[in-house]
């Protein structure tokens, strides 16, 4: 599978460039500074693509079957950056990956997107600009996974998480950045995740069980 990962230079992402780097995959990082391209290979992408979301990045897109978005600009930045990356630059990745008849789209939105209103209020810019990305990638008709983390932390991976549409009854409010990229890993290539979105949470079972689950409690 050829992959695109969009926002390659993140944490997530670089978690994930490494958990992929040994399968048979081939992943392509998106960068915005050619810069940052030897480090991106040495941690295992096979390739490296120059693409600002700011910009055009349609040359990006190129034999790539999957595209993985985990650009953002971050909670705590304003809200003009904000609209141009989590909101607008995730539509124009959409709507390219359309074009290009990409078959998989993996977002990485928020936990608590759905209800913008019920977050702090410093940070109701990004939930909702969070929110309607995923709704235009529902609409999009692109086979779709919505990943939505709650608060992230640097600490190392658990391999142990919690799955559910809506996390309502966990005293965990966090998950490590290194296992969200251990769930986008995972997700890859399960078929019976299109169209499901759901909330991720450190919790007591494995990756590939959490998913199970969720899988058979929201057939």
């Amino acid at each position: 599978m050829n992959i695109l990962i969009v926002g390659a230079n993140g944490q997530i992402a670089r978690h994930l460039i490494k958990k992929l780097s040994p399968t048979e995959h081939t992943v392509t990082a998106m960068l915005r500074s050619e810069e940052q391209f030897d480090a991106l290979q040495k941690l295992g992408a096979d390739k490296t693509v120059l693409g600002d979301l700011e910009g055009n990045i349609s040359h990006s897109f190129a034999g790539i079957d999957t595209v993985v978005f985990t650009a953002g600009s971050g909670g705590h930045t304003g809200a003009d950056k904000t609209m141009l990356i989590d909101l607008w630059g995730a539509i124009k990745t959409i709507d390219e990956a359309k074009r290009q008849n990409v078959s998989r789209f993996i977002m990485v939105s928020a936990k608590n997107t759905e209800n913008p209103e019920e977050g702090p209020y410093s940070m109701r810019h990004y939930y909702i600009a969070k929110k309607l990305a995923d709704d235009h990638l529902k609409r999009s008709n692109l086979n779709f996974t919505i990943i939505r983390p709650g608060r992230l932390v640097n600490e190392p991976e658990t391999g142990h998480v919690l799955i559910k549409e809506k996390i309502t009854d966990s005293s965990e409010n966090s998950i490590t950045r290194e296992d969200v990229a251990g769930v986008i890993a995972e997700a890859i290539s399960r078929d019976d995740l299109h169209g499901k979105t759901f909330e991720l949470l450190n919790g007591n079972q494995k990756i590939s069980e959490a998913l199970d689950q969720f899988i058979g409690d929201n057939v």
